[in-house]
């Protein structure tokens, strides 16, 4: 059966959240609030963004010399080579920033399709958010339509995750691999999920090399 692979991005391709890093660095304090109402679903991502960003004090090409330097699993490219040797489709669906994830895939010279949110710069920092479901309203990208709307007939979908934002499409998935928070949550919610550590552990389970 042919595989088609949904992976979220930060703290997933990468080691790190690269939303929360470029916070904690240059984000004046308050949005430590503004998180926990996010995580606690008072707030949807847009409005957590934007109130979060107001709160920066760093100019565009200093965040982007910050972002070169996220790590990325060290198997991802090796995991991404397999895929296309296969014809597997990957495709990164995020809540976070489209400058993040380009920034980031370019410095480690790797291309593919992604759907996430709008990092817009003008005087200030805000986010814009295409792929929003207006029904729902918590998450910047809805990563269930997107599913949904790319995945393709007699496909297995496999989605590949960590966080708050992976829930909803790991509901969705016909094979879902976690890892923390998401891997509890998902046992707490009957969701079945395989735990992994890196993407080394995905090419050997899914029988890719």
């Amino acid at each position: 059966m042919k595989k088609i692979f949904f992976i979220d991005f930060d703290g997933t391709i990468t080691t790190l959240d690269s939303c929360t890093a470029m916070v904690e660095a240059f984000a004046r304090d308050g949005w430590q609030e503004i998180n926990q109402r996010w995580e606690q679903k008072e707030l949807g991502t847009e409005d957590c963004a934007n109130q979060t960003l107001a709160l920066f004090d760093v100019s565009p090409e200093k965040l982007k010399d910050f972002l070169k330097n996220i790590a990325i699993d060290e198997f991802f490219p090796q995991f991404l080579q397999h895929c296309r040797k296969n014809g597997y489709p990957v495709y990164i669906l995020s809540d976070g920033y489209d400058l993040n994830i380009q920034t980031i895939l370019d410095e480690h010279q790797l291309q593919l399709p992604y759907y996430c949110n709008e990092l817009i710069y003008t005087d200030c920092f805000q986010i814009r958010c295409p792929h929003k479901n207006d029904e729902c309203g918590n998450c910047g990208t809805c990563k269930s339509s997107l599913m949904k709307r790319l995945k393709e007939k007699d496909s297995q979908t496999i989605y590949i995750g960590d966080g708050y934002s992976d829930i909803c499409p790991a509901s969705q998935a016909d094979l879902v691999f976690a890892k923390e928070p998401l891997y509890s949550i998902c046992q707490e919610k009957g969701i079945a999920a395989v735990p992994y550590q890196n993407f080394y552990d995905i090419i050997v389970i899914q029988g890719l090399a």
